[in-house]
């Protein structure tokens, strides 16, 4: 059995009359790294604040590597490194001063960490440079070295991607997989660029609403991923009618911009260029294609409609 860092039993969150978090249960097991999705206002951020300490729970219950009164819970966040929302800097401060209060701070007596963490992040050409000066990519990088200056056993980023370039991604990307390979550090974090979140994450949880609607691997995220006709024309109202009454099928979809995703006849999208043809649509693209993370997300939060 997997070694589980985290368990919520029935987390609920409830600010003024309105209740954030509703009944979260979620289980994160050791060395996985769990893409955490949903979009703005969905709770994301709110149960990112629970599990570090920075907000407490309504009602419900959290266990961290197996401990849950309310000291073991503080030794164990001592454990966890995170960035949540605005990493806090001194900006006077150049960033090894910045990782070396930080060093202090979380009671790590190891001083070669400040250097180390640097190159690894990819800042260590920086050190000397005072953190007012650094770009958006830099202080993200730097906020994600503070996060680590702990040696943690778990990682929660919240929104790390923000302001990277596309080296910069690529190369968070490399530095949080090996994390993960050679420190066995579970990772949790949130991006809404669900594409890059696809190329990292060996897990996903799915929250809309305040309500966790999914979790699921990444293999099982590719056998749910099905594959489609994508039609875009002139006419959807009529389209749909064609798809209905001429080629019998309701297994479609009509996203936000109007594009249909057919489920069927995934063999023979001839017979479906035809059909449309023959009353008069002009279809503009028809191809076929297959879900990404971000389309699966969408059909799971009613991001599409049959008309």
């Amino acid at each position: 059995m997997e070694n589980v860092v985290l368990q919520t039993h029935s987390i609920n969150k409830l600010y003024k009359n309105t209740n954030a978090l509703k009944n979260i249960d979620i289980s994160l097991c050791q060395g996985h790294i769990y893409g955490f999705i949903g979009e703005n206002g969905a709770g994301k951020t709110t149960l990112l604040r629970i599990i570090t300490g920075l907000t407490f729970p309504t009602t419900g219950e959290l266990i961290l590597f197996g401990k849950r009164s309310k000291l073991d819970l503080e030794i164990g966040r001592r454990q966890i490194g995170s960035t949540i929302e605005s990493p806090a800097f001194y900006p006077n401060y150049t960033a090894e001063r910045n990782l070396e209060l930080q060093r202090i701070l979380v009671g790590n007596p190891d001083k070669s960490i400040v250097g180390k963490t640097l190159q690894l992040v990819g800042l260590a050409d920086c050190k000397s440079k005072t953190v007012k000066d650094f770009s958006m990519g830099m202080k993200q990088r730097l906020g994600i070295a503070l996060s680590l200056i702990g040696t943690p056993r778990m990682l929660i980023l919240d929104e790390p991607i923000n302001g990277l370039d596309p080296k910069g991604i690529a190369d968070l990307r490399t530095i949080l997989q090996k994390l993960n390979k050679e420190q066995k550090i579970t990772i949790l974090i949130s991006s809404h660029i669900l594409s890059e979140l696809y190329l990292l994450a060996t897990d996903y949880i799915i929250i809309h609403q305040g309500r966790i609607i999914d979790t699921l691997t990444h293999e099982e995220l590719d056998t749910k991923c099905q594959k489609y006709i994508a039609i875009r024309m002139n006419d959807i109202s009529v389209g749909v009618t064609v798809l209905e009454e001429e080629l019998h099928t309701s297994n479609f979809k009509v996203m936000e911009d109007g594009t249909v995703f057919l489920y069927e006849y995934i063999n023979d999208v001839a017979a479906v260029a035809e059909a449309l043809r023959k009353h008069g649509l002009l279809v503009t693209h028809i191809a076929l294609s297959e879900q990404t993370l971000e389309e699966y997300y969408l059909s799971v939060t009613e991001g599409g409609s049959n008309v």
